[in-house]
């Protein structure tokens, strides 16, 4: 008869699967104060799922009938070192973005831990999420014992700092739960004014209707003109509020390999990804996380970035996307030669 799983085996698994840091809550629902906070504040900004999906979010035996457990993972990845010479001055990539599709990367991480909490318990049932279903994964990971929510809204653990990626396990057994992690920030507050738009308006908290990673990634249509005068270098997500970051200052090297970035993932070539067309993005961007902002939304971002390089030269090119079918680009192509003439 297959041995009974417990929290030994289960950390065990995790690590030999790949995973960096795991920790083990009771599936108890979580405070729900935090995230009714941020929906009183419309910081959910388009999220809307945000709201529908809230009880499931926060109970769950609402995801997994007769849950027990919450496993919390984390894998790390390559930030902040040396990941190919000095940061671009436009059109700058957000450091998780610079390698393979986290998300397939953690599926398949994830796929191996079942495996082998099946092999063991064979009966055990479960559900699994990485950011694209309905589990609090900061949350877990804080309760879990993982690391804490810091001041900038990211987890942040002692070893990794914030340079990692999330993911939850629910299962139906009773396994011995860690302690919570204390919170580490103390009165450091670096991020908050570091932040180029004012998204944290409370330590913990972020607005995601002026969040450059929310408005560059998630956002579908235009971005809103005082987010776009905020862009500054970045192209794709944003990384300011991390790289201040104390914990962040020494960033181990023992990544996940296949979250390792690519010399030329760093940063956007603003020209070609202006022009681009749908089926260079389709063979570009297929298989990286930059396909989550889709076609419209890296042409867009790039018209942006070049509204900030005072380059003349790129107006051609911009220009000719004022006929776009997508009214995000022709929101951007719109503002940014307005940035350009007055550049002149």
């Amino acid at each position: 008869m297959p041995a009974a799983l417990d929290s030994a085996f289960v950390k065990e698994s995790a690590r030999a699967a790949g995973f960096h840091h795991v920790g083990i809550a009771r599936a108890e629902p979580l405070d729900p104060r935090p995230l009714e906070h941020v929906l009183a504040n419309g910081w959910e900004a388009d999220m809307t799922w945000l709201r529908t999906q809230a009880a499931a979010r926060l109970d769950p035996a609402k995801l997994l009938p007769g849950a027990r457990s919450v496993i919390a993972l984390a894998l790390a990845y390559a930030a902040g070192a040396t990941d190919g010479g000095p940061e671009a001055p436009l059109g700058r990539i957000a450091r998780y973005a610079r390698g393979r599709d986290y998300h397939g990367v953690m599926k398949k991480r994830m796929k191996d831990l079942l495996a082998r909490l099946r092999a063991r318990d064979p009966e055990v049932r479960t559900f699994a999420g990485s950011d694209l279903g309905p589990i609090m994964e900061k949350a877990w990971a804080e309760r879990a014992g993982i690391g804490w929510v810091g001041k900038n809204g990211c987890l942040l653990t002692t070893a990794h700092g914030s340079w990692v990626l999330l993911a939850a396990v629910i299962l139906d057994r009773e396994l011995e739960p860690d302690h919570p992690h204390p919170n580490h920030c103390g009165t450091c507050e670096a991020c908050i004014p570091a932040c180029p738009t004012g998204a944290i308006p409370e330590p913990g908290f972020v607005d995601a209707r002026r969040c450059l990673s929310f408005q560059t990634i998630e956002r579908r249509g235009d971005v809103p003109e005082a987010v776009a005068d905020g862009l500054g270098p970045w192209g794709f997500g944003c990384d300011d509020c991390q790289t201040v970051c104390p914990w962040n200052r020494r960033p181990r090297p023992d990544c996940d390999p296949e979250l390792a970035p690519r010399p030329h993932q760093r940063a956007f070539d603003l020209a070609a990804t202006i022009a681009l067309t749908e089926e260079e993005y389709r063979a570009r961007f297929y298989g990286t996380a930059l396909a989550r902002a889709r076609y419209e939304g890296l042409v867009r971002n790039a018209i942006l970035s070049a509204g900030h390089s005072g380059d003349a030269s790129l107006a051609p090119l911009v220009r000719a996307r004022l006929e776009s079918p997508y009214e995000g680009i022709r929101a951007a192509a719109r503002w940014t030669l307005d940035q350009l003439a007055t550049a002149r």
